[in-house]
């Protein structure tokens, strides 16, 4: 439950990461992204790759990537209206795959496989 919990600010930092219309929001939300999977990963009891994982990250990729956007001057995309009509389709592909994960994750649907005996020859 708490893990679930605290995954949910990466599960919407990294949807802001996608919907975001400023390339330099899109890279501050994956370096958010970022910082909650370290602490995720912190929780976990991994210590040494929660130290790791954000200065690999967010020193390498998200800091290159900010400087590629800084220097080219990109301009801010506008969402138009033909991206708005395929939103009611990826929501029924999300359902879906929302659907689909509830089902694997839930231990009462699929029961563990007991292991054989190993019989001496």
């Amino acid at each position: 439950m708490i893990l679930s919990v605290l995954s949910s600010p990466a599960l919407v930092s990294s949807l802001m990461v996608a919907r975001a219309k400023n390339p330099v929001h899109s890279v501050l939300f994956l370096i958010l992204v970022f910082r909650d999977t370290s602490s995720l990963l912190l929780l976990l009891g991994l210590d040494f790759s929660a130290m790791i994982f954000p200065v690999v990250h967010i020193g390498a990729i998200a800091v290159s990537f900010l400087f590629v956007v800084m220097m080219f001057h990109i301009q801010i995309a506008e969402i138009h209206e033909e991206v708005l009509r395929y939103l009611p389709v990826s929501g029924i592909i999300g359902l879906i795959f929302w659907w689909e994960m509830f089902f694997i994750l839930d231990n009462e649907t699929i029961p563990l496989l007991q292991p054989k005996e190993i019989r001496p020859l």
